[in-house]
């Protein structure tokens, strides 16, 4: 799978991710790092990838519906730390679940498809 890593998510995340079989990239790697939500959504829709983040605004089906986008993987843990998001990011994806074109609210113990 084709993931972006925002940079609210720590880049020790990426060497699990990638020891998956996935395909890595972040928005600091790509030169992104605080650029608007609107232009790291155009991104990730042009190169097909699953936007993993802590950024709330990507929960709201409103402003960006998850029929337009390769995924949208939104983090809601009780603690943010790169050992809570290695567990719980190398737990989701190993599920292999459907993450296109669906919202998914990932916590601590469990994972939700919000997808309206």
């Amino acid at each position: 799978m084709k993931i972006k890593l925002d940079e609210n998510v720590h880049r020790d995340v990426l060497e699990p991710l990638t020891s998956q079989g996935h395909d890595v990239a972040t928005v600091p790697g790509q030169n992104l790092a605080g650029r608007p939500d609107a232009d790291i959504a155009k991104a990730v829709q042009a190169e097909k990838r699953c936007l993993v983040t802590s950024d709330l605004d990507f929960a709201d089906p409103r402003r960006y519906p998850p029929r337009w986008f390769p995924g949208l993987v939104v983090l809601r843990l009780s603690t943010s730390t790169t050992r809570n998001q290695v567990a719980c990011l190398t737990r989701f994806f190993a599920d292999n679940p459907e993450v296109a074109g669906h919202l998914w609210i990932v916590e601590d113990t469990r994972a939700r498809d919000w997808t309206p």
